[in-house]
């Protein structure tokens, strides 16, 4: 029994180091390695949830599942939940619950496949029960909503409770809940369910007096290392996101309108521009001229008065005068005057 034991807490602390661990790389390789880790870790959680593997002690029975998987999951979403918000933290709730279902499915389908070609049944997978990996997977996504719910709440300022304290007993709630939660779902009805819910609610107690000094060390490493602030957020920001998304939508919608504003201004002034330089006639070259009329000839070969010419080329308009030295020449007889 004490090399059971001692293999047990090897295996916890094991675990529990390597979900902090890979949470702490965040910051150089972001969280898609976090959530490949808590998916393997929820499969290997249902397999051997499944599989019934305990340690027993006197008057406690401590499941491999809850005492190192579950709690280590817990753990991860936890510090994921604390550092990197609500949307962080559904998406690994979404990855755990997406893995509970999907593993006691292809149990079941290996069992059947097996089944169909009579070959000899396949006792290292363990036949699922339908009851409760339902309940497993209701009250394992009820556990990680409860878990942001209950750090919120406790972290309110009227209520001002130390880290420590804030934290310890959130995870003593989740831990808790869960058992209510599975228990009730899975064993409601039976005869032991007095005694299953009694026991599990100890052996919880343990494992949260055990794994509360990982997470609690953990926290303020992590804040010593970045300088991170621990938000409070509000009570239900977890269960927000429809919310979150209608705002982001509209946020979105204002971004295009105005987009397109700046887009019809843009088009409105290239027309201008292109209009004004349509507008702009102007002179430039050699301008072959006759030297004794002073037509104009253009590209055709045409011949033009100057200012018929100088008119339909630039926007230069021509009135009419008389100048002193043609006055005298064809007005002799009219006195020398402005004209």
């Amino acid at each position: 029994m004490k090399g059971e034991l001692f293999i047990l807490i090897a295996e916890a602390i094991g675990v529990y180091f390597l979900v902090l661990w890979a949470h702490s790389w965040r910051s150089r390789a972001g969280l898609a390695h976090f959530y490949a880790l808590i998916g393997g870790l929820t499969a290997v959680m249902s397999w051997v949830t499944d599989a019934g593997v305990r340690v027993n002690l006197p008057h406690v029975s401590l499941l491999v599942g809850s005492t190192v998987f579950y709690t280590a999951l817990l753990l991860g979403v936890f510090v994921v939940y604390v550092f990197d918000g609500p949307r962080a933290t559904r998406v690994a709730i979404s990855t755990i619950a997406g893995v509970s279902i999907m593993v006691p499915v292809i149990a079941l389908i290996l069992h059947l496949q097996i089944k169909l070609s009579d070959s000899p049944p396949i006792g290292h997978v363990p036949i699922p029960s339908l009851r409760i990996n339902t309940a497993s997977v209701f009250a394992t996504v009820a556990d990680l909503i409860f878990l942001a719910i209950a750090w919120e709440f406790l972290g309110k300022p009227r209520i001002n409770l130390p880290l420590w304290l804030r934290s310890f007993l959130t995870l003593l709630g989740v831990m808790w809940l869960d058992v209510i939660l599975f228990s009730t779902g899975a064993f409601l009805g039976t005869p032991a369910y007095g005694e299953i819910v009694t026991g599990t609610l100890l052996s919880r107690l343990i494992i949260s007096v055990f794994a509360y000094p990982f997470l609690y060390l953990y926290l303020k490493h992590q804040n010593k290392k970045f300088g991170m602030v621990i938000e409070h957020r509000p009570v239900l920001s977890i269960l927000k996101e429809v919310s979150e998304v209608r705002l982001e939508l509209t946020l979105a919608q204002q971004e295009i309108e105005r987009r397109k504003q700046v887009e019809r201004e843009k088009e409105v002034l290239i027309e201008e521009l292109q209009h004004a330089l349509q507008e702009v006639k102007t002179l430039r070259g050699i301008l072959p001229t006759c030297a004794y009329c002073k037509n104009i000839r253009d590209e055709a070969g045409d011949w033009h008065q100057l200012e018929e010419y100088i008119q339909s080329h630039s926007e230069a308009k021509f009135s009419h005068g008389i100048c002193p030295d043609c006055r005298k020449v064809h007005f002799p007889h009219i006195r020398e005057e402005r004209v």
